[in-house]
């Protein structure tokens, strides 16, 4: 087993998760506007369902406003149906073949929602990372206990696995705190 591969490969595998958690809160609808709240929005085209971004540019004009612009005209009412279905709290004006979006104000309330699904998100992000962790660990178990490594290479890779983890652990945490900032925001 090389040691050096698989301390990347655990690496690389809790950066996914910290990928997954970054996607996860770009999505989270703050104060103001941002392309990536659409990101959810599925819609009807062409008999399937298909992500937003296939059918449509999204823009932001303004803070408070998204715009998106339908490349086919007859997809405008699928548009405007799947940004209404997608439960995200926003009600799209049609003008022709674009479609404007008002961001309404977060109250409180909303605000303090949308930090708990983002401790959620955080929480299922350390899960992940922990998961990987758990992984490594019984690799290196079991190659000691087969004779592969030594106890001292086995310890030594250990406390290097903890310390990915650890410091993967504390960029969700400060992710995390921003975001949380970002939306409590007003």
């Amino acid at each position: 087993m090389s040691d050096a591969a698989d301390i990347k490969e655990i690496k690389r595998r809790m950066d996914g998760a910290v990928g997954a958690f970054k996607s996860d809160i770009a999505s989270l609808r703050t104060g103001r506007a941002s392309a990536n709240v659409l990101d959810p929005v599925m819609v009807e085209a062409y008999g399937s369902r298909v992500p937003l971004n296939q059918v449509a540019n999204v823009t932001v004009p303004e803070p408070r406003m998204l715009g998106v612009s339908v490349w086919d005209k007859q997809m405008v009412a699928a548009v405007d149906r799947g940004i209404r279905e997608a439960n995200l709290g926003l009600n799209p004006i049609v003008d022709g073949q674009n479609l404007r979006i008002p961001l309404p104000e977060l109250n409180e309330e909303r605000r303090k929602s949308l930090v708990k699904v983002a401790h959620g998100y955080a929480e299922n992000a350390r899960v992940a990372i922990r998961n990987v962790r758990r992984d490594g660990m019984d690799t290196l178990k079991k190659a000691e206990k087969d004779g592969d490594i030594s106890q001292d290479d086995s310890r030594r890779e250990s406390d290097q696995v903890q310390k990915v983890t650890d410091d993967m652990i504390a960029e969700i945490d400060r992710l995390l705190v921003e975001k949380e900032k970002e939306i409590m925001q007003v």
